[in-house]
């Protein structure tokens, strides 16, 4: 009985840490899909009542935060009817420690009416 409970501490901390760092990651990319969706939503909202796609993107990528920025791909299409529906797609690659290093791509799309 002695050093049990340490033992089987040993053997239960790794899971645990494992857990937690597993429940981290999630809330990380998480956040990261709110922020993704909310550049893609102002960027359509821009790409809505300006005519410029450059404008959209420049607005979209404001929305970032700085850290994710450079890898951030923004692509905007515009018609340039009234009426027609002007859309937005941020595309962000995450980086997932909990896996191994695995890479997946945050990616959202907002649509808005072309006002002007």
């Amino acid at each position: 009985m002695n050093g049990s409970a340490a033992v089987e501490f040993a053997l239960v901390l790794p899971l645990v840490l494992l857990v937690l760092l597993a429940v981290t990651q999630v809330a990380v990319v998480a956040r990261t899909q709110l922020e993704v969706a909310g550049a893609a939503r102002e960027g359509a909202r821009r790409a809505a009542t300006a005519p410029d796609p450059a404008d959209a993107v420049a607005v979209a990528r404001r929305a970032l935060p700085p850290e994710l920025v450079d890898r951030a791909r923004v692509q905007v299409r515009r018609p340039q009817v009234v009426g027609r529906q002007a859309e937005v797609t941020v595309v962000v690659p995450v980086r997932l420690i909990a896996l191994g290093g695995l890479t997946v791509e945050l990616r959202s799309k907002a649509v808005m009416r072309v006002e002007r």
